[in-house]
């Protein structure tokens, strides 16, 4: 399967405090909120920066971010790639056989169709593929 090329998206970045984070973005590089929600036990906040985002992603209950704030503090979590074709995207790392966290895509934030690749297979970042 083919698909067009991927570009980025996002950097999902952990934090306790998704609201004062982009407050601080927005002071000091004049970035805006582009999307708020909560979303499978965080608070989601993507701020604008040129054609990507930052995805703010603080914890309001036990989860994946809460773990990961625990063990290792705020800072970047992910980087995310967009796609037209998440499945056709999805092929093509299983022919490279890269591990999958997601065999298949699931529900993201922001309404996108989201899956992980292993970070031990693609060199010690934990990638995103989004498709909206």
């Amino acid at each position: 399967m083919e698909y067009d090329s991927m570009h980025f998206d996002h950097a999902g970045i952990a934090t306790d405090d998704a609201q004062a984070l982009a407050e601080l973005y927005g002071d000091l590089f004049g970035l805006e909120v582009a999307h708020e929600e909560v979303f499978d036990g965080m608070r989601v906040t993507f701020v604008e920066c040129g054609d990507g985002y930052f995805e703010l992603l603080e914890p309001i209950d036990e989860g994946t971010i809460a773990r990961y704030l625990a063990d290792n503090g705020p800072g970047i979590h992910h980087l995310a790639l967009a796609t037209d074709d998440i499945e056709a995207a999805l092929e093509t790392v299983r022919d490279h056989e890269v591990t999958l966290i997601d065999e298949e895509p699931r529900p993201g934030a922001w309404g996108h169709s989201v899956a992980f690749l292993h970070p031990k297979d693609t060199g010690g970042i934990l990638v995103e593929l989004v498709e909206h």
